[in-house]
């Protein structure tokens, strides 16, 4: 299904449709303030799954990241944050950064292994920030690629509804993707390292 939602004037009767698609085990692809994104809700391992097969990545070695409304919700999956580190979060987000984390217990009993860190996600994207509101949680990341034409990301909403409309519930059309990714930056360690350069300078 191939959902058109207009990021300057949304629609909540397809918010809703969206949501209730996400919370029934639904696969849906969705725009960012970068690229054009896989997403379903955490809390259903089958959609999960679903996700690392359209990647090709088996379930135990996936890192997608996770998108946020914005900063409430890291306590759930992350120890306690520097404080540096959060003021760096609080300051660049939302944006167009995936900031990497140690992550609590709650992620093994998630993603079903144990895993130890996550990527966080705030896109500064209306569409995809009232999704995650609508649903009261975050929702999976994992961009798609575009392994046919020299640009990496696919940008066009038409072009993946019909390569992926037999894969997933549903399409949202908010119009043109961008082709460069997010910048990620690892914080797990003593000190921030850029893992890839994206479309956020690195934050001095």
């Amino acid at each position: 299904m191939l959902l058109r939602i207009n990021p300057d004037n949304i629609d909540d009767r397809l918010i809703a449709q969206v949501v209730n698609c996400l919370k029934n085990g639904g696969v849906i692809i969705y725009p960012t303030d970068t690229v054009y994104t896989l997403g379903c809700d955490l809390t259903h391992p089958e959609a999960y799954e679903k996700v690392c097969k359209l990647k090709g990545i088996k379930p135990t070695k996936a890192n997608f990241s996770i998108v946020c409304y914005d900063l409430s919700h890291i306590s759930d999956f992350t120890h306690t944050v520097p404080t540096p580190v959060y003021k760096m979060m609080k300051r660049t987000l939302p944006g167009p950064y995936t900031y990497i984390l140690n992550g609590n217990n709650a992620l093994s009993k998630i993603f079903g292994y144990n895993k130890k860190t996550i990527g966080i996600r705030v896109p500064d994207n209306s569409i995809a920030r009232t999704i995650v509101d609508a649903l009261g949680a975050p929702i999976l990341s994992a961009s798609i690629k575009n392994e046919d034409t020299i640009l990496e990301y696919i940008t066009d909403p038409q072009e993946i509804y019909e390569k992926y409309d037999h894969s997933v519930n549903i399409v949202i059309n908010g119009g043109p993707g961008g082709n460069v990714p997010s910048t990620i930056i690892d914080y797990t360690g003593s000190e921030p390292l850029l893992v890839r350069e994206g479309a956020g300078e690195f934050p001095a």
